[in-house]
């Protein structure tokens, strides 16, 4: 790959370069891309020896970013993308950890788990191309610096508002030249929608089962999850999102036929992280109670991750006398 193809291909700063940052900011590389990267906790590790990716179907690579940074602040140059790929938690500045990044020039790209998050976005960057995004994988951060692909890692990327940009389309492109089917759409609130029909169930059960792989939550409890996934559904209809009457099926088929996985909310449980409770869980809820939808099943479980929750925050208390909880939502919010 040319340096003059390299700077066609786009200049893109990952912030937040977990597994789903780094492994999609390595296809990103692979596609000739000039990728540079804000890690957090595996700064050293990535400053000195890249990513280490091992994916079941696209092989094994090493992904050595253009920037190796600790703060947004500190990228030199004008990123053509901005991707944001933290977890959505209520202790997190989404908008500050970009901000210092983002030009007048810049797509903000947020390929995040969650509903009803998009806002905050538009309205801190009125000025800027909003794209948000969706990844439909099993991916895993098993060690500093290496990560773990194994099933699945279809994006989809959409425009705020819903007319598919230049910008996006090259985007997908370069994706799929990497080898990833990448969608552009622009339904992408519905398909945030259609995402959660999944996320809902089998993120939090994962947790409150103490730490059960989704096929044994599956197998075991098939109906409880049959009634979540059906109760989002009826909330995205209520929101003006309508999701096909065989999506609960294929979830389930989908679910049968993957490998072992641990689900995200689970490894940021088991290693004391906070949860992506509220944006997957929280904002259906407060959604439904807006506009009058039951759904007792999602309610039941968003109240006992909030017990979690705060079970979590009494230990770190109890070991840690430093620890100051997160501000969150109340859940009448």
């Amino acid at each position: 790959m040319t340096e003059e193809n390299r700077c066609g291909a786009g200049k893109v700063l990952i912030v937040g370069a977990g597994a789903i940052g780094a492994f999609y900011g390595a296809l990103l590389a692979k596609a000739g891309a000039e990728v540079s990267v804000v890690c957090r906790s595996d700064y050293d590790q990535v400053k000195q020896h890249g990513f280490l990716i091992e994916s079941h179907t696209l092989g094994t690579w090493t992904f050595a970013p253009s920037q190796v940074l600790s703060n947004a602040a500190d990228y030199k140059g004008t990123a053509d993308y901005v991707l944001l790929c933290t977890k959505v938690i209520p202790s997190a500045d989404r908008v500050a950890l970009i901000r210092p990044a983002v030009s007048a020039e810049t797509a903000v790209v947020f390929i995040q788990n969650g509903v009803e998050i998009e806002q905050e976005m538009l309205a801190a960057f009125p000025d800027n191309e909003i794209i948000s995004g969706l990844a439909f994988i099993c991916c895993n951060r098993v060690k500093p610096g290496e990560i773990l692909h194994l099933a699945y890692g279809r994006l989809a990327l959409g425009n705020l508002p819903g007319v598919v940009s230049h910008k996006t389309r090259q985007l997908c492109e370069l994706f799929r030249q990497s080898g990833i089917d990448c969608t552009a759409t622009e339904n992408i609130v519905t398909e945030r929608w259609k995402k959660c029909v999944w996320n809902a169930p089998f993120n939090p059960l994962s947790v409150l089962s103490g730490g059960l792989p989704t096929l044994d939550i599956l197998q075991s409890q098939e109906d409880f999850v049959r009634n979540i996934m059906q109760e989002i559904c009826n909330i995205a209809e209520a929101c003006g999102h309508h999701l096909s009457s065989h999506i609960v099926n294929a979830n389930i088929e989908n679910t049968y036929a993957m490998p072992l996985y641990k689900t995200s909310m689970l490894l940021d449980y088991e290693n004391g992280h906070p949860m992506e409770t509220e944006a997957i869980l929280g904002n259906a809820v407060r959604a439904a109670k807006r506009l009058e939808v039951a759904c007792p099943h999602l309610e039941s479980v968003y109240a006992l991750m909030k017990l979690r929750e705060l079970q979590l925050a009494e230990l770190h208390k109890k070991y840690n006398p430093q620890y100051r909880e997160p501000v969150s939502h109340r859940p009448d919010d």
